[in-house]
């Protein structure tokens, strides 16, 4: 085993250096979707290494193997077709106007599919037992891109989303050939044209480019032989499926080996390259630690992963528990992506989740919508995220979310159709935030400024920001407007736009 890279060794508080409340916060942040006054005290009770554990007990299974009862309620749909195969056959012999009746059903079941999935999946992420998985999965879900606007049969989409949540923290190896079997995937990077005749070469590609191995460590070959190898491998509804008399049995040469490949081999085979783990791991630590990857930390992280058989759940717990994790220069650095955002926000208000339609325009105006990322390269994240349009998108949401009033900015476009918000859609949240978080009726401007910075941003701010929030609350601060116009300026805040 190689020895450990010094910033990859266990964060050990000391007197001077605490597991204080602000990185209990952090570990929140990084490890979830932020955490309420009380989770941050039961995390510093924990310890960093115990509280990293807790994070990562959750079980290898997809939701409804968690939960019967805990999946999206997709019974408004019953009867209309599920797969292309069910509408096929429902419109043999139907006239041209059955058929289009059946077509638009389809189309109108798939997209509630799609949205009902959506609003389930970002309550799961407010309120889910297991933040860590549901964090993990969207990290997943963006690396392994799918996007629900290449994909008509919704129910795929819902099917994957189970399969990265199930094997969030398993095992890389095993994740990567079940992503290569996935029929969404399949849809997606159109491995469902792949034949023998004319071989498909886009899934044989992203799979090195983007998911295991990164540019510059395969050839064009490379990307030419294993299309070939992936010939024939197609699905059947959300079934995959292999079709022997499509695919190519050729001799094919790959990343230095020959044989007769198939599309399992060549999974197993790009595990065996030397930058596979480096490349895996560091996309992980980008997304949980910081983007300051040198190579030999890469290579360090890399023999985590490579050391533990491309077991995910031992390099997690290696990030979240390492020095580098808890360095001053990482706490409060990551620009919130909009979804890290929003249900943030919702779940340190103690918020119920807003309607469907308000959470779709807000998040569309923003630039990330589950299930709708923007490419094949997932969303790029980090300074992307802040422009001149989108940093006032994010002050008004949170403005919103705190009571104010809903501007045009939620009204949106989503896949092409309008988004029109309907009356009680994004109702006033007056009445909704306990605007006394300290506790005190008779807490001061300052005491009431410190407890909703504790809350909110969980970090120490600068002395400047802390005076502009206990002048805002004015000679009153038992006034519930006052409370509310100083907690929508700490939303507004660069600083609360970080974790």
């Amino acid at each position: 085993m190689a020895s450990t890279h010094p910033l990859l060794e266990p964060y050990e508080p000391t007197l001077s250096d605490p597991f204080d409340a602000v990185k209990a916060a952090h570990l929140l942040n990084r490890g979830g979707f932020g955490g309420t006054t009380e989770e941050i005290a039961h995390v510093q009770s924990l310890g960093p290494e115990a509280a990293a554990d807790e994070m990562l007990d959750f079980p290898d299974l997809s939701a409804e193997e968690q939960d019967h009862t805990d999946v999206p309620d997709l019974s408004g749909i019953d009867g209309v077709p599920a797969t292309f195969r069910e509408l096929q056959k429902q419109m043999a012999g139907k006239n041209q106007a059955d058929k289009q009746k059946l077509r638009q059903a389809f189309n109108q079941a798939n997209g509630e599919v799609l949205n009902t999935t959506m609003a389930w999946w970002l309550k799961r992420m407010a309120y889910g037992p297991h933040p860590l998985q549901e964090k993990l999965t969207f990290f997943w879900h963006g690396h392994f891109t799918t996007s629900a606007r290449n994909e008509p049969m919704s129910t795929l989409i819902w099917k994957q989303n189970e399969l990265l949540r199930s094997m969030a923290a398993g095992n890389f190896g095993r994740l990567v050939h079940a992503i290569s079997h996935d029929p969404a995937m399949l849809d997606y990077l159109n491995n469902t044209q792949n034949v023998k005749e004319h071989p498909n070469e886009n899934y044989a590609r992203e799979l090195m480019e983007l998911f295991t191995l990164g540019i510059g460590h395969y050839t064009e070959t490379d990307v030419k032989q294993g299309g070939r190898a992936f010939t024939g491998w197609k699905h059947d509804g959300d079934e995959f499926v292999f079709r022997p008399s499509e695919h190519d049995y050729g001799l094919k040469i790959y990343l230095g080996r020959t044989g007769n490949f198939n599309g399992d081999d060549i999974v197993d085979i790009i595990l065996q390259q030397p930058n596979c783990a480096p490349f895996m791991s560091s996309e992980l630590y980008r997304a949980f630690v910081t983007d300051d990857v040198d190579p030999k930390l890469s290579e360090a992280l890399g023999n985590v992963l490579r050391d533990n058989d491309y077991e995910l759940r031992p390099l997690m717990r290696t990030m979240l528990t390492s020095r580098a994790f808890y360095r001053p220069d990482v706490i409060g650095a990551q620009i919130k992506s909009p979804v890290q955002l929003v249900i943030g926000t919702i779940r340190m208000l103690g918020l119920e989740m807003p309607p469907e339609r308000a959470m779709v325009g807000t998040l569309t105006q923003m630039g990330q919508v589950p299930f709708m990322p923007p490419n094949v390269r997932g969303w790029l994240g980090g300074r992307n995220w802040i422009n001149t349009g989108t940093v006032f998108l994010r002050y008004n949401t949170g403005v919103w979310l705190t009571g104010g009033d809903v501007p045009g900015f939620l009204q949106g476009r989503l896949n092409g159709k309008e988004i029109r918000l309907r009356e009680g859609d994004v109702g006033a949240r007056q009445g909704t935030v306990d605007f006394n978080p300290g506790g005190a009726a008779d807490a001061s401007q300052g005491q009431l400024v410190d407890a909703w910075v504790a809350k909110l941003i969980q970090r120490p701010i600068d002395a400047k920001q802390r005076e502009i929030l206990v002048d805002a609350l004015g000679d009153n601060p038992d006034d519930e407007r006052s409370q509310r116009h100083m907690v929508q300026l700490i939303l507004s805040m660069p600083e609360y736009q970080l974790c």
